[in-house]
């Protein structure tokens, strides 16, 4: 007789998937504070690291440790968390800047660095109050450093001159009619090439003070030009086309490209740029009065270089600017509505160029069919 042998029951074992998880970054000068929650939103982990590299490196293996990560949110991409976003980003995890908790909340919750920590990394989750972060890493960066410092330089240059005035508003008369003739910097540099004779007494002491503010309002207007120079330099070679726009100068091209960063595609369309810029109009109209103001928010600085533009525009009456004045005249606004129109228009205008950098090729090319949803001429044209 034939016995069938049975073969023994096949088991699976069922092998559980990493999990996804979503990290968040609370980030201050001397330590950052990590939090991970999952997907569901529950809080896993969270600790305190140094902010320094190996303190980088071990927040990423912390959050590695839990799960793949989705998201890392961090707050202050632009200050204490500049240096963790390169970091993060380097490997291979997506970065996210996300916005400080609102006041209610805030309330509501409390504050401590592991309660920021925990709402960073549910703002991912949740989808709100994010944005891409600015890559600090190529000439865009190294503008950013020249403005901060020509802006230093700048109010100190101004500060010396004004020094300057006020000791000659006082000084005695012997000394105020020998540079009663100069004004601005050619005072200062008559100041410079003096040579006071020492000693103690308050005319003197006046001369030789004068001179010594006069040598640093000379030193720093040197320093003022050469950063212009390397200024120059840096937006021509990033962006030759936005030098090359109406109005738009070395100094007021650094700034709009400092203010969309080195990688401006993180910018989706012109509406969020206009809003970055401090000239998205939005209504401001009352009963029969019908009429748009600028949005108090945004980077000033970029706002102020806008400003620049339409100004140089109005000064050399640039046709295109002149025409859509007139027009606009004509239906009864305001010269100030007109520059607040004007800004936007110029801000759509930078927009295009800031992103589309192939543009100037295409245009060589094809000198006499301009791309009409490019072009700055599109930026005037059937506007309000």
């Amino acid at each position: 007789m034939t016995v069938a042998i049975s073969e023994p029951p096949q088991f699976t074992i069922a092998v559980e998937s990493p999990r996804t998880i979503f990290a968040g970054v609370d980030t201050h000068k001397d330590t950052h504070h990590a939090a991970i929650v999952d997907d569901h939103g529950q809080p896993i982990a969270d600790r305190e690291f140094l902010a320094v590299g190996s303190g980088y490196r071990k927040i990423i293996d912390f959050v590695h440790a839990y799960g793949i990560v989705d998201a890392v949110g961090v707050e202050g991409t632009g200050s204490y968390g500049a240096e963790l976003v390169r970091v993060v980003a380097n490997a291979g995890m997506r970065v996210l800047e996300v916005n400080r908790a609102n006041r209610a909340e805030r309330r509501l919750r409390g504050k401590s660095d592991p309660l920021d920590a925990h709402q960073a990394a549910m703002s991912p989750l949740a989808g709100r109050g994010l944005s891409t972060p600015k890559q600090r890493d190529g000439d865009v960066e190294s503008m950013r450093v020249l403005l901060a410092e020509r802006s230093s330089a700048a109010k100190t240059r101004t500060a010396s001159i004004n020094a300057i005035h006020a000791l000659l508003v006082s000084a005695p008369d012997a000394i105020r009619q020998d540079f009663r003739r100069y004004d601005g910097n050619k005072l200062a540099i008559a100041l410079s090439r003096t040579r006071p004779t020492p000693g103690t007494t308050p005319a003197l002491i006046v001369r030789a003070s004068a001179k010594r503010l006069a040598l640093r309002h000379q030193a720093l207007r040197a320093d003022i030009a050469l950063i212009d120079s390397q200024l120059g330099q840096l937006a021509s070679r990033q962006n030759p086309a936005l030098i090359a726009a109406s109005g738009v100068g070395p100094f007021v091209a650094a700034h709009l490209l400092a203010t969309a960063g080195d990688n401006p595609e993180h910018i989706s369309t012109k509406a969020p740029f206009a809003a970055l810029c401090g000239v998205a109009l939005i209504p401001a109209s009352s009963r029969k009065r019908h009429r748009f103001r600028l949005a108090c928010g945004g980077d000033r600085q970029a706002n102020a270089a806008l400003h620049r533009v339409v100004l140089l525009r109005k000064r050399h009456k640039e046709p295109r600017t002149m025409a859509y004045i007139a027009r606009r005249t004509a239906e009864g606004l305001s010269d100030r509505d007109i520059v607040h129109c004007l800004k936007r228009h110029v801000a759509n205008e930078i927009f295009a160029l800031l992103t589309q950098k192939s543009r100037c090729s295409s245009a060589s090319s094809s000198p006499t069919q301009p791309n009409s949803s490019t072009s700055p001429t599109s930026a005037y044209a059937n506007s309000k």
